[in-house]
């Protein structure tokens, strides 16, 4: 089964066309970056992907659930870690993932079971107490990963989770995210326009005005062909 597919998904803005005929499609345990300049549709994808957008031009399946014949089913099998910060930043770090387990109707034992063991695997938890406006930017982004992780999600979508982070707090999240997409099995789309965030193994897909112009992995797209080393070298991420 397919984590992720996206099939001819196309969006506007009154007569501004944002996406145009986007097609791929991520399998469990893929890590898949998604690139491209501001402005490239990449939020607008997010934003399709997580319902917040709906459109009848094309299709989404998450986990096998058509997202416009099951939104419930397909939203509850995604994880997702949004550009701006969503905590309450008045509330402790456990009570943003208790309130967040509360909303996946999980609760009691369960969700403590789950919490422990989410802020543990992201190394927060002696943070637990804390609020969420008194952490750094490290540790909110980690909160947030861990966050999404209670509900035991298929896929994550992650839309520049780094950004205005550190270069150490910046590699120790991507590196434990490519982790989580092997051990676990989680379906991964990160966007980003930072290429030393993108692994030589990971899935690329490249976004340029709205359309999906490069798709492979990043070791065989270097000097592949002149269109993905144009898109490479602009963004850096050639040899």
């Amino acid at each position: 089964m397919t984590g992720l597919s996206v099939r001819n998904l196309s969006y506007s803005y009154g007569s501004k066309r944002a996406l145009d005929d986007v097609s791929f499609s991520i399998a469990p345990g893929a890590f898949s970056a998604l690139l491209g300049p501001n402005g490239a549709g990449k939020s607008t994808l997010f934003s399709l992907l997580t319902r917040l957008f709906t459109t009848e031009e094309g299709q989404i399946e998450i986990a096998g659930h058509d997202i416009s014949r099951e939104p419930r089913a397909a939203l509850a099998k995604i994880g997702v870690v949004f550009q701006q910060s969503t905590l309450d930043l008045d509330l402790t770090v456990k009570r943003n993932l208790s309130y967040f387990a509360a909303l996946h109707g999980i609760s009691g034992r369960d969700a403590r079971t789950r919490i422990d063991a989410a802020l543990e695997r992201l190394d927060i938890s002696d943070r637990a107490g804390e609020r969420a406006r008194d952490l750094n930017g490290g540790h909110r982004r980690r909160t947030e990963i861990a966050r999404c992780l209670i509900h035991s999600p298929s896929v994550l979508l992650l839309d520049e989770p780094t950004v205005g982070l550190d270069a150490a707090s910046r590699k120790a999240i991507t590196d434990y995210v490519h982790e989580l997409s092997r051990t676990d099995g989680l379906t991964v789309l990160w966007a980003t326009h930072l290429t030393d965030e993108i692994a030589d193994a990971d899935r690329l897909l490249v976004l340029h005005q709205g359309r999906l112009l490069q798709d492979g992995i990043v070791g065989d797209l270097r000097g592949a062909a002149p269109l993905s080393d144009y898109f490479l070298a602009q963004t850096g991420a050639a040899a």
